[in-house]
């Protein structure tokens, strides 16, 4: 039943054109070279990626693609895109995805998140003829009341810190245009819209400052002990291929199957996978063969929340979408990431290719 799967989902993605907003990013960039491999015909809209290491740049996939640098929150940008290449799928994952980073700059994480999410549905509304729509915002959109059980797709928005908040924001933009403008008769020109809200995600290929993993190789390689600031906080960790092959799938129903998929859809792993960020670090410190070099981090940050779980029975249930690799997993294929590229940075393309066939093997 896994291999089928893959192979309806190539069949569907074979020269289907697909936009995806934030390629040159960390998941961007793995889901380039996935639709890619799957012969997808991809026009790419991003910010150039940073002069420092970058997963885009390195693995050279730009050749392979139409690659677009732009801003999101350029609407006159955006809409050329769209017009030009009119995409059937748009994949958005365009946005400012740290914490900490909104609170050093609130004005530039609302204008991205919130306005580039109305610039892109605004793109969509003036061109006909695309199919479907995922907007990727975050698990994190929810209004956090440290609950001991998983959050489902109808709970409140909310968010603590300008990032969490501004992907809730997304969230009801993204609602108000489905219901405003998508969701019309059937003589209506009415794209499927969906959003996706995934537990937090590990992999090879994440530079990002101030994000747990990166943090912790750039230590490492400077034999330098991590500083963590909060190793009690919980979080549902998944690879980052899992939430992927869910965005896939999720994009092959809405369609396949039009409004019905419209909506919110939550992307967890499993309750046995929501640990501790401590425990990711003891792990991954194992993996990467560097032992006790974390301490607390003795500075006082901003809030962050305590305690975060995902319910994703709707995508189990609607979907058949589920993890394959457990915590450990996940933490293990990031490690032998970070480890391959140190010692062959430049044929990292190839070794993130065969952690895509190994994870497509899996599903068998």
């Amino acid at each position: 039943m896994g291999f089928a799967l893959i192979t309806q989902i190539s069949n569907f993605f074979k020269n289907k054109k697909v936009l995806i907003t934030g390629h040159t990013g960390f998941k961007g960039t793995w889901l380039t070279i996935w639709l890619n491999a799957m012969g997808a015909k991809i026009c790419g809209f991003s910010l150039a990626p940073p002069h420092t290491d970058n997963f885009f740049a390195l693995s050279g996939i730009e050749t392979a693609i139409f690659s677009i640098t732009g801003d999101i929150r350029d609407f006159d940008a955006l809409n050329k895109a769209c017009q030009n290449f009119k995409p059937e799928i748009i994949l958005h994952l365009a946005a400012q995805a740290l914490v900490k980073q909104s609170y050093r700059d609130p004005v530039e994480t609302y204008s991205t998140n919130i306005m580039g999410t109305v610039n892109l549905l605004e793109a969509v509304r003036l061109n006909p003829g695309i199919k479907a729509v995922i907007n990727v915002t975050s698990d994190k959109c929810y209004e956090n009341r440290n609950w001991l059980k998983g959050y489902t797709e109808s709970d409140p928005m909310g968010g603590h810190d300008p990032y969490s908040s501004s992907k809730a924001c997304s969230e009801l933009v993204t609602s108000a245009y489905m219901r405003s403008f998508f969701n019309l008769d059937a003589e209506a020109f009415n794209p499927a819209i969906a959003s996706a809200r995934s537990g937090n995600i590990i992999g090879g290929g994440d530079f990002a400052e101030n994000r747990l993993i990166p943090d912790m190789v750039r230590a490492f390689a400077k034999n330098k002990k991590v500083h963590i600031r909060y190793p009690n906080a919980t979080r549902p960790w998944q690879y980052v291929l899992e939430p992927l092959l869910g965005y896939m799938m999720l994009a092959l129903n809405l369609v396949d199957n039009g409004s019905q998929f419209n909506g919110a859809w939550n992307f967890g792993p499993k309750p046995e996978d929501t640990r501790e960020v401590g425990y990711i670090v003891d792990k991954f410190s194992s993996f990467m063969d560097c032992h006790d070099m974390w301490n607390l981090d003795p500075e006082k940050h901003p809030h962050e929340a305590g305690l975060l779980m995902l319910d994703s029975s709707k995508a189990h249930t609607l979907l058949g979408w589920h993890t394959r690799l457990s915590v450990d997993t996940a933490i293990e294929w990031t490690a032998n990431w970070y480890k391959f590229f140190q010692k062959d940075p430049r044929r990292i393309l190839a070794f993130s290719q065969n952690q895509i066939t190994s994870y497509e093997t899996l599903l068998k």
